[in-house]
């Protein structure tokens, strides 16, 4: 199978890559090499010897020899993260959702029937919840009065009491609460349009809380774990916001690879949606003393602090991988945490 991995030299498209030709498949890389992912040194050096096309997505004639012979497309390329603030949104719109248009386009063109899709959990907003009283609700955003007093937790929009967070499946509502996740959204909005009109596979891989060797270190755009990591190599503690109570699902960076392996294999035409997380839960605060403990390093601040963008509780189902892609994570919370504690970060 000859693959092409958009993004392809970036933290989660560079492990899909080496599982791919550990597997026996042929792969190729297109990649931007975007500052903000990358730095000012331009193509890392673990990328060995896949090939490398340098180009932008949004590209035709990039796009058209990156296509060339190619079975199937892993689309990873994407500005990531919680925007910095509103000047952000032309740049995630023209990256995530232009180019992904663009990409489709090339396909369709190039007669490339198969895609496999970098999703986000992002897209669910607040995640699932219950009332005591009112069952499964959906909150509205978490007001700046309860923030700032300390309720982390969301409201019940009936009684307004505190709910209690549950397990989001793949067809719960959808709900961005920020630029990224809309776009994170529109994304598979768009590779399902494709999928209806061409007869095309298209599979979103909607990824949980990433980590692993080859993060990014300190941006305005890393995730968490990114975050924390960068803080214990400075020698600093990390520092938590709001209770560190917040729930996320953080998945290994090599079962993400597994993951989009498992959903190539999928050809059944049309669009499917799949939870991609390890089925265990864990707070913020319980990946920040085990990163601390693993690193050796100063123990973390709990602040107190919080950002409006951020949602509270956010833990998927992932049966539906599990029983149609085959898909099962592997690597432990403990496990992951103590190889990540040391991992080297990208610069």
């Amino acid at each position: 199978m000859q693959v092409l991995v958009t993004g392809g030299a970036g933290f989660i498209g560079s492990h899909i890559a080496d599982l791919l030709a550990a597997r026996g498949h042929s792969v190729r890389l297109l990649d931007v090499l975007l500052p903000a992912a990358h730095g000012p040194g331009g193509a890392p050096d673990y990328l060995g010897d896949h090939e490398l096309v340098i180009g932008d997505v949004r590209d035709p004639d990039v796009l058209r020899p990156a296509l060339s012979d190619v079975d199937v497309v892993c689309h990873q390329a994407a500005m990531v993260g919680l925007e910095a603030g509103m000047t952000d949104m032309p740049d995630y719109v023209a990256h995530n959702d232009l180019g992904t248009a663009h990409l489709l386009t090339a396909m369709t063109e190039a007669g490339i029937g198969r895609l496999v899709l970098a999703g986000s959990m992002v897209v669910y907003g607040e995640g699932r919840y219950l009332c005591p009283a009112h069952g499964v609700v959906r909150p509205g955003p978490r007001t700046t009065d309860d923030l700032e007093r300390g309720v982390f937790e969301p409201r019940c929009p009936t009684c307004d009491g505190l709910l209690e967070p549950g397990t989001v499946p793949e067809d719960a509502p959808v709900d961005p609460r920020n630029t990224y996740a809309t776009t994170k959204l529109t994304q598979e909005h768009l590779a399902a349009v494709w999928a209806r009109n061409t007869g095309g596979s298209a599979v979103s891989l909607r990824y949980h809380n990433v980590y692993g060797p080859r993060m990014p270190r300190n941006t305005p755009y890393a995730g968490v774990a990114s975050l924390f990591r960068s803080a214990l190599a400075r020698g600093e503690a990390p520092r938590i916001f709001e209770d560190g109570a917040q729930r996320r699902d953080f998945v290994h960076v090599r079962d993400i690879a597994a993951a989009n392996l498992a959903a190539m294999r999928r050809d059944q035409p049309g669009f499917a949606a799949y939870n991609i997380c390890s089925g265990q839960p864990r707070t913020i605060g319980d990946m920040a003393t085990a990163l601390a403990d693993a690193a050796n390093g100063p123990a973390p601040i709990t602040t107190g602090d919080y950002r409006l963008g951020d949602v509270r509780h956010i833990v998927a189902d992932p049966s539906r991988a599990a029983d149609e892609l085959g898909f099962r994570a592997e690597i432990g919370f403990a496990e992951g945490m103590r190889e990540f504690g040391t991992a080297a970060l990208r610069a």
